[in-house]
């Protein structure tokens, strides 16, 4: 049955199933059966329990794809070859989107499984929608339980279109469950998957639960619905309703930005001080009742399969334990003691590995204004100071300086690259690596990951208000943000897409799914040649044409009843 249900969940368009399935066929017989002693699409969602079973199913879909999972789609997401961060620990290598001339190309192995991970959850989504609707009547409570569900399976699809126009411009929409070969899709214009991905999130607003009315920590609510309608009317250009849809948010619901110490740590600050900011991203704060920012958080649950884990540490933080010795030749790094051994990495730290170096515009740039203002930049959120672990060497508990070694000693690359850079500790879980022995080491964690927080609600709506000229409601709404940091205040006269670009990386970096707002702005190409100063491929060698992703090569061939016309420049 485990077996079925995994093929199960594979099951999707033909383009992105093996090629080998064209050859295989069957009777209508056959193919009209409906199995009673085993799940198949035909009854895997006819009952209340295999629903719920499907529900969850998209849930651990999502965070094993696309936060901090098990594979590079999150690091991509979070902004990784973008205007906040590139490779650090190989900037000349060809992967992660380093050099997009040799990277982003229709045969990439990365772009094809891109396409098939949301077009596998839009099948799924798909099948769940027909199960709901063919269903006994019987296994409902009510109809607004049955809209419920069908609310949160309608969110997830909308959830996996907004990934693939934003990737891909025009790709085929489908609005049902594919159950033979179909061979001849063509692209639809992203102008009307918008409207399909509206009508979605809207039915799925008005369906789904309150928040504190959920069936389970980490479902979706009509907040989460809300606000991720108003980023698709903003790409859709649709700029009142895009305010409308965040100040449901804003306005309508129990939700408001922190402004006070709070959660389980009160008491026990790891770098000796805090703040507001500082505990929202506290191991056990995202999920607590009392905080009020928290409008979608992820679950990451450990030592249960299935659970996963939060590599967001191993992904953002600097791999200090990699850089050797001291200048007197003793191991920069002692450790923590397990085992009878010294592990040469901190608790407190982790086991970063370098992915995400941050570039000089996230780390220094944009705080240049409020640098000893902004609590965002405090010292305990943004680490820029490290310090020897060496006993026995006179440079023990001293601030690490590489211009303490003897001239020409030192890789200059891996030492700003790869092992010491701004570590924003909000991807951090200090003092929770050495508790779970599977992990140990590993530079994973298991702290709940935020989706959604009304801080990026309130970014929303202060874009389309720019949008819409009107630049003081936009100052109103950034300034809620920059006030609970006690950063200047904005003018209205300031204010306008770049700036809220940076408020944005101030305020969101390692939650903001960069790409996605760079291309809704049209700033994606413009930024990155402008900030990315990867020292081995400055502007990463992007072009206007990597504005879209390529449709993958596979695709296009393996569609050979109808033209799946291939993006310019490809």
């Amino acid at each position: 049955m485990k077996r079925y249900l995994y093929l199960l969940n594979r099951t999707c368009l033909l383009l992105i199933v093996a090629p080998a399935l064209l050859l295989s066929s069957c009777s209508k017989r056959v193919l009209d059966e409906v199995p009673l002693d085993f799940l198949a699409p035909e009854n895997a969602y006819n009952t209340l329990p295999g629903i719920k079973q499907g529900i969850a199913g998209l849930y651990t879909s999502v965070r094993q794809n696309w936060y901090y999972g098990v594979n590079d789609h999150a690091t991509q997401l979070y902004g990784m070859g973008t205007d906040l961060a590139y490779y650090g620990e190989d900037p000349g290598s060809a992967r992660f989107l380093t050099d997009y001339s040799t990277f982003i190309n229709p045969s990439n192995s990365y772009i094809a499984d891109f396409w098939n991970v949301n077009f596998q959850m839009i099948q799924r989504v798909n099948s769940l929608i027909k199960g709901i609707n063919e269903a006994d009547a019987g296994i409902w409570a009510d109809e607004s339980q049955k809209n419920a569900y069908l609310g949160e399976a309608r969110f997830f699809r909308a959830f996996a279109y907004r990934l693939l126009v934003s990737y891909y411009g025009d790709v085929p929409l489908v609005d049902d469950v594919i159950t033979t070969a179909k061979t001849d899709f063509v692209r639809t214009p992203k102008a009307e998957i918008y409207k399909f991905m509206e009508d979605d999130l809207a039915f799925a607003a008005g369906s789904l639960p309150v928040q504190g009315k959920e069936e389970a920590t980490g479902r979706i609510t009509q907040g989460a619905a809300w606000s991720i309608l108003s980023e698709v009317y903003l790409s859709d250009g649709q700029y009142q309703l895009a305010v409308d849809a965040a100040s449901k948010v804003i306005d309508g619901y129990h939700y408001s930005l922190m402004k006070n110490r709070f959660g389980t740590k009160l008491g026990h600050d790891i770098f000796g001080s805090g703040d507001p900011y500082y505990d929202l991203f506290g191991y056990g704060n995202q999920n607590l009742t009392e905080n009020n920012e928290a409008i979608w958080v992820i679950q990451v649950e450990p030592l249960i399969v299935g659970g996963l884990y939060n590599q967001g540490e191993r992904v953002f933080g600097p791999a200090y334990f990699r850089m050797g010795n001291t200048p007197d030749g003793f191991p920069a790094f002692r450790g923590e003691l397990v085992d009878g051994n010294y592990t040469g990495y901190s608790d407190t730290l982790g086991r970063p590995v370098g992915w995400m170096r941050p570039t000089n515009y996230l780390a220094y740039d944009i705080w240049k204004g409020d640098w000893n203002k902004d609590m965002r930049n405090a010292e305990h959120n943004i680490k820029r100071n490290f310090y020897f672990d060496s006993p026995g060497s006179i440079y023990d508990k001293k601030k690490i300086d590489f211009s303490l070694y003897p001239a020409g000693s030192r890789n200059a690359l891996n030492d700003t690259c790869q092992y010491i850079y701004p570590y924003f500790i909000k991807a951090a879980d200090p003092l929770h690596h050495l508790t779970n022995a599977i992990e140990s080491g590993g530079g994973d964690n298991h702290k709940d990951i935020y989706a959604i927080r009304l801080s990026e609600t309130l970014l929303l709506r202060a874009e389309a208000y720019v949008r819409l000229e009107n630049p003081g409601a936009a100052a109103d709404d950034i300034n809620e943000i920059r006030n609970r940091a006690k950063a200047t205040p904005v003018k209205p006269a300031e204010v306008n897409l770049d700036y809220i670009l940076d408020e944005r990386a101030r305020e969101l970096y390692c939650e903001e799914w960069r790409p996605l707002t760079l291309r809704r702005m049209g700033k994606l190409v413009e930024r990155v040649k402008k900030y990315n100063n990867n020292p081995m491929f400055p502007g990463a060698n992007i072009q206007d044409f990597n504005i879209l992703y390529p449709i993958p090569q596979n695709q296009i061939d393996l569609n050979i009843g109808a033209v799946m016309e291939q993006n310019n420049g490809y």
